[in-house]
């Protein structure tokens, strides 16, 4: 007879655990194993478009930096097209921006950047235009499977109001959690991001 599995315990969840750096960014921990460490930086010399430093920190639910996190963005370049060939829009792919990267949390300071070009307006599958937007996931202990949420431009005022994902989000204070602040430092375009796991100023996460 076979007894009904109530009596067995559950196994233990599994999450990314203590080696986000040393698995998906080895080179942060020292190590040098891959042929191609893919890092923070998706322009080259000749990159089309506004160079522009992405800079912010993800808090937990205490507001306390989290030190060892990993984030992925992946963005269409400075005309509006995506480096990838499932893009059917009229933008040129521009061969000198890389268009996705791959940047650890400072272990002191938990501060996160990527250098890269502000991004064009993008087209969706349904004709729609959209704001200009960077993709991000984000990878951490305590996190079981990526979060997926966009970064907006504070100063596209305009293209955030049309935007047809932004606006699916009713209260406009959750809205303002994508949005990354501009200003100038050092003669450079900085845009400033804070992604909230938790608590009353938790950022908009998708499920994709």
């Amino acid at each position: 007879m076979v007894q009904p599995l109530s009596y067995l315990k559950e196994t233990a969840s599994q999450t990314a655990g203590p080696y986000v750096h040393i698995g998906l960014i080895p080179g942060m921990a020292g190590f040098d194993i891959f042929e191609k460490n893919f890092g923070n930086v998706l322009v080259g010399p000749n990159t089309k478009g506004e160079r522009i430093t992405l800079e912010g920190r993800v808090l937990d639910g205490t507001g306390t930096p989290l030190r060892d996190v990993l984030l992925e963005i992946w963005q269409a370049n400075a005309a509006g097209r995506y480096n990838h060939p499932g893009d059917r829009s009229a933008g040129v792919i521009d061969e000198d921006f890389r268009g996705w990267g791959r940047a650890g949390s400072d272990f002191e300071s938990g501060l996160i950047s990527f250098e890269t070009v502000k991004p064009g307006a993008t087209v969706d599958k349904v004709g729609r235009r959209c704001a200009p937007h960077v993709n991000v996931w984000i990878v951490a202990r305590g996190i079981n499977i990526g979060l997926n949420t966009r970064l907006y431009f504070s100063d596209e005022e305009a293209a955030n109001a049309a935007d047809p994902v932004l606006n699916l989000i009713e209260q406009p204070v959750r809205r303002s959690t994508m949005i990354a602040q501009r200003s100038a430092r050092g003669g450079k375009t900085v845009y400033t991001f804070t992604i909230n796991l938790q608590g009353p100023h938790e950022t908009v996460f998708f499920d994709v």
